[in-house]
């Protein structure tokens, strides 16, 4: 459609294309940042600090649309009971490690699980059950020299930090 055809007029044309163009990125809400409340600790090796996701709305958005994780740094999902979990990268743009554990050990690693900005979207996890999944930034856990097997703690941190959004 020619500008001059526009019903609302040459004065209102900027806000319409701002308007229109604007929506989208008005649409997506914004990326969750949890407090960091435990640490994963190896027996003899370092801790991480984790946000963790424990109600069913943090687990659902876990690390979508946030950035990549500093080392050191991961995000806990916790489960009340073992369970078939399988984890997926949609609207995740930064690729992760994830670590499938039961009773204090690694069960399963997927190693740079690859962002995934459309549907559909390959899931992962292992066909066992799991009490909890770790995610951590790619490459962490080689770095780390994390395998199946290797025993782990977890422990509280006692100061929370407060809730909020990733700045950007």
């Amino acid at each position: 459609m020619a500008p001059e055809a526009w019903p609302a007029g040459p004065a209102l044309r900027p806000l319409l294309i701002g308007l229109l163009l604007g929506a989208p990125a008005a649409a997506a809400p914004p990326p969750q940042v949890l407090p960091l409340e435990a640490r994963w600790c190896l027996p003899a090796g370092p801790c991480l600090e984790l946000e963790v996701a424990d109600t069913p709305e943090e687990q659902r958005w876990g690390l979508m649309l946030r950035p990549a994780l500093p080392r050191g740094r991961g995000m806990w999902f916790p489960f009340a009971s073992p369970r078939r979990a399988r984890f997926w990268m949609h609207r995740t743009p930064a690729s992760l490690d994830m670590l499938f554990v039961r009773h204090g050990r690694i069960m399963a690693i997927e190693h740079a699980a690859a962002p995934c900005p459309r549907l559909p979207c390959p899931s992962y996890g292992p066909a066992e059950p799991v009490d909890g999944v770790l995610e951590l930034g790619a490459g962490e856990a080689r770095r780390l020299g994390l395998a199946v097997g290797d025993a782990f703690r977890t422990e509280p941190i006692a100061a929370r930090q407060t809730r909020g959004v990733a700045d950007d």
